[in-house]
């Protein structure tokens, strides 16, 4: 008797993007551009980035002028921009794999399937987040529902956390 045996899975590698890497994945530019680094970004699954905290960030000329702290929603928008990479990072892999068995390309820029955050819950803040401190985001993709996925979504700052919860985000644009 013969047993036929699957081939195990391989595990999805990680990539890493640099800050020109995510100005080509996402249609954000400055002063809306809120990530600076991704990396351990398995895609369509889950990432990392960075978002490094500078005192010349426009925000902070009016939040507070006296007592500078980055604002829950631009923290909130830094972990959104991270979740459009890990999502971005799926649909580059699958033109790429595509192409290399010479089907059909997909083509076209990949920032233009950056959808939008459509819900956030759960969000909890826990320390201020100031000039000089780098934030260290995390997320994970949930589940799809249509065309909505679910994401659980982190920042850090060091050991610290400064935010954690749910986001739904929209896997395309529709005008």
């Amino acid at each position: 008797m013969t047993i036929a045996s699957e081939a195990p899975a391989r595990p999805k590698q990680k990539h890493s993007y640099s800050s020109d890497d995510i100005k080509r994945m996402l249609p954000h530019r400055w002063p809306m551009l809120m990530i600076d680094r991704a990396y351990d970004v398995v895609p369509g699954v889950s990432g990392r980035g960075v978002k490094s905290v500078s005192v010349n960030e426009p925000f902070f000329a009016g939040h507070y002028p006296d007592h500078s702290i980055m604002p829950g929603v631009m923290i909130v928008e830094a972990m959104a921009q991270l979740v459009a990479v890990v999502y971005v990072a799926e649909i580059i892999e699958t033109a790429a794999a595509a192409e290399a068995t010479g089907a059909p390309e997909g083509g076209g820029d990949p920032s233009a399937s950056v959808g939008y955050l459509g819900s956030i819950s759960s969000m909890k803040f826990s320390r201020l987040v100031v000039p000089g401190d780098q934030l260290t985001l995390d997320a994970k993709l949930g589940q799809r529902l249509g065309g909505l996925r679910q994401v659980s979504v982190r920042a850090s700052v060091g050991s610290e956390l400064a935010a954690a919860g749910s986001l739904i985000v929209t896997t395309g644009r529709k005008a």
